[in-house]
């Protein structure tokens, strides 16, 4: 396992409705004052519906205790342009539960903007324990990321696995996390928490699947013993968009699943919160 560093956090526990576009969010937010040296949470569970005002990207929805392995791909998007000051985060990642559920298990990599300085890391977090970054694994724009999450056993738990293909470079690591509910799969773009949804940081578009990255047996799942793509998962899988606090404007758009059911886009529109 790589080296990482540490972040805990008190959780608040707000349900945010958006009347202007009838959606409504479960928002996990930890209190936390951000800086270059602080961590934010990743893992802002989303209720089931096609707005969030902090997700976009594709979810499975399925019973507990039925998924046991999420698979994905993408190309690390290069921020399209940092302010001089203040700090905007953009994450990319797959995981299990989080749509609806109380608990998620993921890893990615994050884009940020850190006082004007574009910033790339890649983390894990088996939610609520607090995030890790992954130093093993540089992460740089353009890169092709790799990341699986698979629900090995009740003693050994979860076992999340990232992958800079470009570099070579992988870490993985397990846990367990006693109230996971294994009811949903993730492939999300993000904007993460501080006491509140965090300003997304300019991504321009990242592509998800193997039409991009080249990287075979991506944007899958296995779900009660069946594993398929994305497409396979019919009225089950939810294509979700990410709105601001207000609901008045969207911060990002998540495109159709392509022809070959595996592959999509997410384009960024807005900083919000």
């Amino acid at each position: 396992m790589s080296n990482h560093r540490n972040w805990t956090a008190g959780i608040v526990l707000a349900i945010m409705v958006l009347p202007s576009l009838g959606a409504a969010t479960v928002v996990v937010a930890p209190a936390l004052v951000l800086g270059p040296a602080t961590a934010i949470l990743h893992s802002g569970p989303a209720h089931p519906t096609t707005k969030t005002n902090n997700w976009a990207g594709y979810a499975v929805s399925s019973t507990a205790g039925t998924v046991t392995y999420v698979k994905g791909s993408w190309i690390e998007p290069k921020a399209v342009s940092c302010p001089a000051s203040g700090f905007q985060y953009s994450s990319f990642w797959v995981g299990i539960d989080g749509f609806g559920t109380a608990t998620v298990e993921q890893t990615g990599t994050d884009t940020d903007c850190w006082a004007g300085v574009a910033t790339y890391y890649a983390w894990y977090e088996f939610y609520p324990h607090p995030s890790h970054t992954i130093t093993s694994v540089p992460i740089h724009a353009g890169d092709t990321i790799s990341a699986s999450v698979k629900w090995v056993n009740s003693t050994v738990g979860f076992k999340v696995n990232l992958t800079d293909v470009t570099t070579g470079r992988y870490s993985w690591h397990t846990s367990t996390v006693s109230s996971a509910s294994r009811a949903t799969a993730e492939w999300i773009a993000e904007a993460p928490y501080s006491g509140g949804v965090l300003p997304l940081a300019d991504f321009g578009k990242v592509h998800f699947g193997k039409d991009a990255t080249a990287v075979a047996g991506t944007n899958l799942a296995t779900i009660s013993g069946t594993t398929g793509v994305l497409s396979s998962f019919g009225s089950s899988l939810y294509k979700v968009n990410m709105i601001n606090n207000a609901g008045t404007a969207y911060k990002a758009i998540t495109s159709a699943v392509s022809h070959d059911g595996t592959s999509f886009n997410v384009t960024w529109k807005g900083a919000g919160p």
